[in-house]
């Protein structure tokens, strides 16, 4: 059974500065317009929109274009005002916005044989390399040439696809985020196979963001919640559970052990795993939980009696901080000049935060 997630009262939070309202479907994709009071978005309702703050205070559309089929996803280059588009029919549409961002040029368009794929990509433009997070859970790390692309690995650890990436050139780090809930960081540059669970989301994460400044995570999920993880600290690797016909405490059987449970005249016992030190054991034997924040659990879970008692104080110590945007959270966008995040709903609305209160 799924732990259940109680997030603590923070005193510190995100401040909720702008709502941009008015679309007809979610939108897919947004990005904060750097160095400008502006958003430009992409939506299911076919739109390509660029808002501007006016001296109301009130964010209103300086662009809007229709295209012929809804938008998928979207990027954009600040430097060349370049926006590239793609389309459900596998079309790639590329515009380019004036300085004042009151008119967009169409530029160039692409035509594809399908649709895009729900497949998440990064980019480490200084080394070339490419990670790819896809629907069966994997992540796949390719290496691109001029002209082709070559196999680094693969690597595995959601059971859930994979609907996020992150990654972080300086450390070498990439964070995968997942449908089943849960993120994972994965120390590359370590060269020793590392890799960390986090476990803050009650629902699909959608978005993740390092700040690498203050070495803070954020994530974001479809069930509303903002996270900020703090990765200056020295994190735990889960361990793999253990498998056993007995409860490797009190030695009592499972229920397929039947020839244990005919020899010991025992009724056989649901098998449960401690996520401390990951023995397979009974559920008397586990019956304590416990938050183990180091090992990525920031809400309690289920631990043996042994590993209960040897948890301190110290060890519990939260590392991180949950936060609620009050909207299911599709995409997110971290701008870390000004310190600004940007969320969008399935209730259509755009948010805009400053996180400088607990990004910091």
């Amino acid at each position: 059974m799924a732990a259940e997630i109680h997030p603590r009262p923070q005193t510190r939070k995100p401040v909720l500065l702008s709502k941009i309202e008015g679309f007809q479907d979610v939108v897919n994709t947004a990005v904060i317009i750097p160095k400008e009071d502006g958003v430009i978005s992409v939506s299911q309702d076919r739109t390509i929109r660029v808002w501007l703050k006016r001296d109301s205070g009130q964010y209103w559309p300086s662009v809007y274009h229709t295209m012929p089929v809804a938008c998928s996803c979207m990027s954009f280059n600040p430097e060349t005002r370049r926006i590239s588009v793609g389309l459900e029919n596998g079309t790639v549409s590329e515009f380019v916005l004036s300085e004042d961002y009151n008119q967009m040029t169409p530029a160039r368009t692409y035509q594809g044989d399908i649709g895009f794929l729900t497949i998440c990509v990064r980019f480490d433009v200084e080394t070339r390399h490419a990670f790819v997070g896809d629907h069966s859970g994997q992540v796949t790390i390719l290496k691109l040439e001029q002209d082709n692309c070559s196999l680094v690995t693969t690597f595995k650890g959601h059971t859930g696809n994979v609907t996020a990436l992150c990654w972080d050139p300086v450390q070498r780090v990439l964070f995968s985020g997942s449908s089943d809930h849960s993120i994972i960081m994965w120390d590359i540059g370590g060269r020793k196979g590392t890799a960390f669970e986090l476990q803050g989301h009650n629902d699909k994460v959608q978005g993740l963001c390092y700040a690498s400044h203050t070495r803070q995570l954020i994530s974001c999920g479809s069930d509303g919640g903002i996270v900020i993880w703090n990765m200056d600290v020295t994190r735990q690797e889960t361990p793999e559970w253990l498998d056993s016909d007995s409860c490797q405490k009190c030695e009592q059987p499972f229920f397929w052990n039947f020839k244990q449970m005919w020899d010991s005249k025992k009724i056989g016992l649901r098998q449960h795993h401690c996520r401390k030190c990951g023995q397979a054991v009974c559920g008397k034997c586990s019956s304590k939980r416990s938050t183990i924040p180091l090992m990525g659990f920031e809400f309690e879970v289920r631990v043996c009696d042994s590993c209960h008692d040897s948890i301190t104080d110290e060890e519990r110590a939260p590392t991180a901080t949950f936060h609620d945007s009050k909207h299911s959270i599709i995409h997110m966008q971290y701008e870390p000049t000004r310190g600004w995040l940007l969320t969008s709903g399935t209730d259509k609305i755009i948010k805009l935060w400053d996180m400088t209160p607990v990004v910091s």
